[in-house]
């Protein structure tokens, strides 16, 4: 690494953070007039809203915006430089436009990796006190709405519900049946089953149990109102609002695992987002490389044309983000795939401006 590239990377990367700082504040600001009155209605002082609330708030905003940010710092510090004619200079040296992107490409892959690292193993950390505060200040009152439950409790062994009731952790007209292959074994019923906090039990009203050991072969049996002990808990029926960000990339994993186990119908969206996780950091890099053909030669709507021109590419980016997620969900589209979707479509549209617009 030369003296070139020191310079280039330390201008880029001081751009990037003051970008991050400058434009993160704004929003902060346009984010607390929106939630005054929440905070108000609640009686917080100023220092639990921000040492509670936006001091987490800050690095998710920065951790979003982090395509338009990359953007604005690269095309600034790029056309600053080509405005003075050194960008001019440099080549004429005989150091090549490939050789010049260089610096550029290792300051974007530090950014990368500190983003992957955040959102990997940081970020969830103090996504949990954001979250916890969005949903006791901000957010209605979380009500469990979903009607007739099935989930996998073990290998052979499914729980039903027809409706649960989260403020009083009780559920209703209940069945646990055991099932192996297709062939049903045995199914109990109970009218209600109610989570005792003190004891961690479930606990039945009395039960109704069918046993099946053949075509024509079948006992009944009754037991009174009973503890036991389930795969299954309070937690399962808890909102779930945000809980992706709230895990790190191990607990998000751990998280997908239990849901696949248990045939969850949601899967899609925690799979979407750990592989936005991975994919991220690459598309940092291939925005940084095409802030840099866009703006590496001088422009008549100068700097700011091109920085206006880098918000309209980094916002186009984030869109192709949220339409890839929104397919992955809905399950028209492979978590896999959507997740990279963005990343390669800008890496064609890089490759095209590298080999076709001036240099």
């Amino acid at each position: 690494m030369n003296i070139l590239d020191k310079y280039i990377i330390k201008k880029f990367l001081a751009a990037f953070f003051f970008s991050v700082v400058i434009l993160v504040s704004v929003i902060c600001v346009i984010d607390f007039t929106e939630k005054n009155d929440d905070f108000i209605q609640h009686n917080l002082s100023m220092g639990k809203i921000i040492f509670g609330y936006y001091i987490y708030l800050f690095p998710y905003f920065a951790n979003l915006l982090s395509p338009i940010t990359i953007f604005i710092a690269v095309v600034f510090v790029t056309a600053q430089l080509a405005a003075r004619t050194e960008i001019v200079a440099i080549l004429a040296s005989g150091v090549s436009f490939k050789r010049l992107m260089l610096p550029y490409a290792l300051g974007g892959s530090v950014v990368g990796l500190l983003i992957f690292g955040l959102i990997g193993w940081v970020l969830p950390v103090g996504s949990k006190s954001r979250v916890a505060f969005e949903r006791a200040y901000i957010k209605l009152p979380y009500k469990f709405q979903g009607r007739n439950v099935h989930i996998k409790i073990g290998p052979k062994s499914y729980a039903y519900m027809e409706s649960y009731d989260n403020t009083n952790n009780v559920g209703f007209h209940f069945a646990l049946e055991t099932v192996e292959g297709t062939i049903l074994r045995r199914r109990m019923t109970a009218d209600a089953i109610n989570w005792d906090s003190t004891k961690h039990v479930w606990h039945l009203s009395p039960q109704l149990v069918r046993t099946f050991r053949g075509a024509q072969d079948e006992t009944l049996q009754t037991f009174p109102a009973r503890d036991t002990t389930l795969n299954l808990y309070p937690k399962d029926f808890a909102s779930n609002y945000k809980i992706a960000e709230t895990l790190t990339l191990p607990e998000l994993n751990a998280f997908i695992r239990t849901k696949i186990e248990r045939g969850a119908d949601d899967t899609q969206i925690y799979l979407s987002d750990k592989y936005e996780r991975y994919s991220y950091p690459f598309a940092i890099v291939v925005l940084t490389l095409i802030g840099v053909i866009l703006s590496a030669r001088k422009s008549r709507a100068g700097v700011g044309g091109q920085i206006a021109l880098g918000f309209v590419l980094a916002f186009v980016f984030i869109i192709f983000v949220m339409l890839s997620r929104n397919l992955a969900q809905v399950g028209s589209l492979s978590p896999l795939v959507a997740a990279w979707v963005p990343t390669t479509v800008f890496s064609v549209i890089g490759l095209a401006l590298y080999r076709f617009v001036p240099k």
